[in-house]
């Protein structure tokens, strides 16, 4: 799949998983070195986004938005994943005050099992995933150019629709 970056264009490393595949599973861990598993969070609804590098304007665009939606709504579990370090992340953190569930990897094993990682650029695409509570994929965006926000609305709309 190719998207672009800046209007150049990048290629992934495979096909994205769609709507209605089961989101393949991954152990990440958490800026308190606590492994999180996607089978481990099963029985809510997930949204998980997926960023290049925390420490661009996009990306801390994107991490607040969700940030600021994990407060509001416990019935579901939000996650965000990029291939930054746990240092990195920690930091961003630190000085924007966010608390939400951040996972690292900077080995690259959720973006190339997930097919977001670009070789050429040594990130993820953006993206975004909701789950329902199997661990369905029931929404997807992988933003067509990297450096665009991604559609918040529509996928808080499509897991919210899970909790009904």
């Amino acid at each position: 799949m190719e998207i672009t970056f800046k209007g150049q264009a990048v290629e992934l490393s495979g096909t994205p998983p769609k709507v209605g595949d089961k989101a393949p599973n991954f152990i990440l861990k958490d800026l308190n070195d606590q492994p999180h598993s996607l089978e481990e969070m099963q029985g809510k609804p997930v949204i998980l986004s997926v960023i290049p590098d925390i420490d661009t304007r996009v990306c801390a665009l994107q991490t607040k938005r969700f940030n600021q939606e994990a407060s509001q709504v416990s019935d579901v579990y939000f996650a965000t994943i990029s291939n930054n370090t746990k240092e990195e992340q920690a930091n961003w953190c630190a000085k924007e005050g966010a608390d939400m569930l951040m996972l690292h990897d900077p080995e690259n094993k959720f973006g190339e099992s997930y097919h977001l990682y670009i070789p050429k650029r040594d990130h993820f695409a953006r993206a975004i995933f909701a789950l329902d509570q199997e661990g369905t994929i029931r929404y997807e965006e992988i933003v067509s150019e990297i450096s665009h926000e991604p559609d918040y609305e529509e996928a808080l709309k499509q897991v919210r629709s899970l909790l009904a």
